[in-house]
């Protein structure tokens, strides 16, 4: 996602008197105001850090909840290593390769690899997404059915093409990339997410670069993730592609994995 501050007005919120002194440190970690008017609100309640438009039309909030909702719902009852994101990266019996994410958003995808046996690190860079990130986390690691899973997620602030680049640690042998697009995508929580996101995100006009620098660190393969009728990216060409309903997997093999 585009590294980009904040261009609409938006606003910290403590939603109980107890819980002001921490908003008060995540204000002053973003810079956001905690007063005035605002189009947005990031609040902080008992359920955790929440994005949400402000007036009467808006949609309710957006959180990263990896405990319940839907991705408990796709932990649960989601096909496990049949899924199609499960064969892009290349689970396979005995195989669970590293995985880095490095467009990592909300998480939804990391924790599914995450709960199907890999190791993963995931990239945010913009910093009101990390937040959420981080806050649904550290949640989820206080909760004895997916501590264990989100054990294995590490979350890293910052760009992932500088990151990539000055990568010091064990060489990641998967790295999945699902960069912004103009997502056509009708469901529900995709349009309020969408509406949520797009005035901080915006598209990821250096896509061709994320890539490059992915391939050049991945050990065995890149794997990224389009909606089903967009272009590849611009650069190298993929081995092949897994195409379901409304999503597509480029895969651009390097090496073949092996137990």
């Amino acid at each position: 996602m585009s590294e980009r501050q904040p261009a609409a007005r938006i606003r910290m919120e403590a939603l109980a008197p107890h819980l002001h002194e921490a908003a008060q440190q995540w204000a002053q970690r973003l810079g956001l105001p905690v007063e005035g008017e605002a189009e947005f609100a990031l609040q902080l309640g008992e359920a955790g850090l929440q994005l949400v438009e402000l007036g009467p039309q808006a949609p309710g909030p957006v959180r990263v909840d990896f405990v319940e909702g839907a991705v408990a719902h796709r932990r649960q009852f989601g096909g496990g290593a049949g899924q199609m994101i499960a064969k892009a990266v290349g689970i396979q019996p005995g195989i669970r390769p590293r995985v880095l994410d490095a467009t990592a958003g909300l998480g939804r995808d990391a924790f599914v690899l995450a709960s199907l046996g890999c190791t993963v690190s995931l990239i945010e860079r913009q910093p009101l997404v990390g937040a959420l990130l981080e806050d649904g986390l550290q949640r989820a690691g206080a909760d004895a059915e997916v501590a264990a899973i989100v054990a294995g997620m590490r979350l890293l602030q910052g760009n992932a093409i500088s990151i990539m680049a000055d990568w010091q640690e064990e060489v990641p042998q998967v790295i999945y990339l699902d960069p912004m697009f103009p997502h056509r995508d009708k469901s529900a929580l995709v349009k309020k997410e969408m509406r949520l996101f797009r005035p901080f995100v915006g598209d990821d006009s250096d896509a061709p670069a994320l890539l490059q620098a992915a391939l050049a660190l991945a050990s065995h393969r890149v794997v990224v993730k389009r909606p089903r009728k967009a272009p590849i990216i611009e650069g190298a060409k993929p081995g092949y592609a897994l195409e379901g309903k409304s999503s597509r997997y480029d895969i651009y093999p390097l090496k073949k994995l092996s137990s």
